[in-house]
């Protein structure tokens, strides 16, 4: 059994552990309100304008006006795995980063071997991860979180609209978590580009859905379709950032307990160690006293 020494410096040990990992649970967990209330009054927003723009792409499919809709034989491919920037959030990152290693494996091994297939980092620990494992990089992002609102996330998404428009990509896939509550997050595989068109036929969808377009379709489709992409990854973002916040607060809450029960054995064990400290001074000294009888 340990002395009394070292027992009483892994109860203090612990117990300071304890204090942090509460700390950190109350201060994820104040992050998580203020994230959790932006992407839940995001959804709808996101989810009609993802459906206005199913809508509009879907008018000009085949037409040949829409670069966005064109589906091209899949050579270049370019994944954009979602992150965070730092750790202690259980399995959050190692989830977006062992499917996006399956994924490559199972589906675009060819494009790895060929160099044409590229990754985008959001967050730190994707980056630190893949970085120097034979992947090739078009670049990373690391700042993002740090201020997370539409401006900042603007120029990511009109440098991914761009490039696949130069056809230096023909397929964009973001992979990330997808918030639903504090405990639970699901990770996601989202093709950003090219627009996937309504699963019914075109012509049927847009008869059910009419616009008017002033000044015209075209002009009107130029501007609003970039806005709407770009609306759809800073949903994209707000979802892992609230995730990320969920599962550090579960992760700390799971450590907190943990190190609850931990100091209530080593507590245990120093009673015991000190029982028996003084237990065996008891012996002696009734021993020297029967000796001295």
């Amino acid at each position: 059994m340990a002395n009394l020494k070292e027992v009483r410096t892994r109860i203090e040990s612990v117990n300071s552990t304890r204090q942090i990992t509460s700390a950190m649970k109350m201060v994820a967990a104040s992050k998580l309100r203020k994230a959790q209330n932006s992407i839940t009054t995001m959804r709808p927003y996101a989810a009609k304008l993802r459906e206005l723009l199913q809508n509009l792409s879907g008018s000009l499919a085949n037409t040949g006006q829409d670069k966005l809709t064109v589906v091209r034989p899949e050579e270049n491919i370019l994944i954009v795995p979602v992150t965070s920037n730092r750790g202690l959030c259980g399995a959050f990152n190692a989830n977006v980063i062992r499917y996006t290693v399956k994924l490559i494996a199972e589906k675009y091994a060819e494009q790895q071997q060929k160099g044409q297939l590229s990754l985008l980092c959001i967050g730190k620990k994707g980056e630190e991860f893949f970085r120097g494992r034979g992947y090739q990089f078009i670049g990373s992002e690391t700042h993002i979180f740090d201020t997370l609102d539409f401006d900042h996330v603007s120029p990511i998404a009109e440098q991914l609209i761009r490039q696949f428009e130069e056809a230096r990509f023909d397929k964009i896939i973001f992979v990330y978590n997808q918030f639903r509550n504090a405990g639970s997050q699901v990770l996601t595989e989202e093709q950003f580009l090219p627009i996937a068109l309504p699963e019914s036929n075109i012509e049927d969808n847009w008869n059910q859905t009419q616009y008017i377009f002033e000044p015209d379709k075209q002009s009107i489709i130029e501007v609003l379709v970039p806005r709407i992409l770009k609306m759809q990854v800073y949903k994209m973002l707000l979802d892992s950032f609230a995730a990320e916040h969920g599962a550090r607060m579960i992760a700390m809450h799971k450590a907190t307990d943990n190190a609850t029960e931990m100091l209530k054995e080593l507590k245990l064990s120093y009673n015991k160690a000190r029982q028996a400290a003084i237990t065996k001074e008891i012996l002696e000294i009734v021993g020297g006293a029967n000796a001295l009888g």
